[in-house]
C-alpha cells in the first residue's frame, strides 16, 4: 500500500501492474472488499472479469490497474509495453510492475529489464521479496544477496528497502518514481517482506521453513509496526485502533454476507469477449 500512496503522491500519472498476489495493491488502488470477494467466489457482479477467470485477473483500467496472468513474468514485459505506447502518445506515465524474487529468474523480466533500460522508460519494478520462490529460498535462486544488485547489469538504479517499514517503502518508493519521471530510467524497488503461511494451502511449509523462523518473521508484521509507530507519535490511541479494527472487520462481514447471498453469473453470455461477434 506504501507504494500505491507514493505514486499518488510523487508521479505525474501512473498504472499499475499487479500480479495474482496484491490483493494490498488492488485495495489501495480503490478495488472494494466486496469486489475481491465476489472474485474469490466467482460471483455475478465481479469487476474485473465478470467472475470468469481467477481471483484478480482481469482489468480495471479506471482504477490504474491490470493483471494479466498467473503466468509467473509475463506481464513485465507488457508494463513496459505500455510505458514506451504513453511516452509514444505524449503521456508522461510512470509505470508500476509488481512481482515476487521468483519471477526474477524469468526470461521475461530480464528482457523487459533490459529494453525499459536501453529506452530509459519510466518503469519501476517492484520485487515483492519474501525469501522464498515457493519453497526454493532466495540463496538457492541466485548468488547475490539482494535482488536490487541485479540492476548494475541494466545500469538501472537499484533500492532494498524493509517492505515491512512502511515509511521506509514509502520513501523508496516515491524516490524512484522521481527518479524516473524526471527522465532517468527505470529503477528496481526491492522490498524484503514476510510470508507467515505456506505458499498454497497444498504447500506443506514446515518441510523447508522451522517454525522458529516464521514465529521471526511475524515480529516483523507490518500492521504492527505502524500501529506502535503512530501511537509512539501520539497520531493514534488505543481506543481509534480499535474503532478502525471494529470498521475494518464490519466491513469484511458485510461484504462476505453479501457476495455469499449473490448468484453465480447466467451462463448465456459464457461466451462473450472471447470470440467475435458478428
Amino acid at each position: 500500500m506504501a507504494a500505491v500512496w507514493a505514486l499518488r503522491a510523487s508521479a505525474p500519472d501512473y498504472f499499475c501492474f499487479t500480479y495474482y498476489r496484491d490483493l494490498g495493491v488492488t485495495t489501495a488502488l480503490g478495488l472494494t472488499p466486496l469486489e475481491s470477494i465476489l472474485g474469490f467466489m466467482a460471483k455475478d457482479g465481479e469487476p474485473m472479469s465478470g467472475a470468469r477467470q481467477s481471483p484478480q485477473h482481469g482489468a480495471m483500467p479506471e482504477l490504474k490497474f491490470v493483471n494479466s496472468s498467473s503466468v509467473i513474468g509475463p506481464h513485465a514485459p507488457q508494463a513496459v509495453g505500455f510505458a514506451l505506447s504513453r511516452r509514444m502518445t505524449g503521456r508522461d506515465t510512470v509505470v508500476a510492475c509488481f512481482f515476487g524474487d521468483g519471477a526474477t529468474s524469468q526470461g521475461e523480466v530480464h528482457e523487459a529489464m533490459n529494453f525499459a533500460s536501453i529506452h530509459r522508460l519510466p518503469v519501476i519494478f517492484l520485487i515483492e521479496n519474501n525469501g522464498y520462490a515457493i519453497s526454493t529460498p532466495t540463496r538457492r535462486q541466485m548468488a547475490i544477496e539482494h535482488v536490487a544488485q541485479r540492476a548494475a547489469a541494466y545500469a538501472m538504479r537499484g533500492t532494498t528497502v524493509d517492505g515491512t517499514d512502511v515509511v521506509a517503502s514509502y520513501q523508496a518508493v516515491s524516490d524512484a518514481v522521481m527518479y524516473a519521471a524526471a527522465g532517468n530510467g527505470p529503477a528496481i524497488v526491492e522490498l524484503k517482506v514476510e510470508r507467515y503461511l505456506p505458499h498454497t494451502s497444498d504447500d506443506d511449509d514446515t518441510l523447508y521453513r522451522s517454525r522458529a523462523e516464521v514465529e521471526d518473521a511475524r515480529l516483523r508484521d507490518p500492521l504492527k509496526k505502524l500501529q506502535e509507530l503512530l501511537m509512539k507519535a501520539g497520531l493514534l490511541d488505543a481506543g481509534e485502533d480499535a474503532q478502525i479494527r471494529e470498521q475494518a472487520q464490519r466491513e469484511v462481514d458485510e461484504a462476505t454476507n453479501e457476495a455469499d447471498a449473490a448468484p453465480y453469473p447466467d451462463d448465456g453470455d459464457v461466451l462473450a469477449h472471447v470470440y467475435a461477434e458478428g
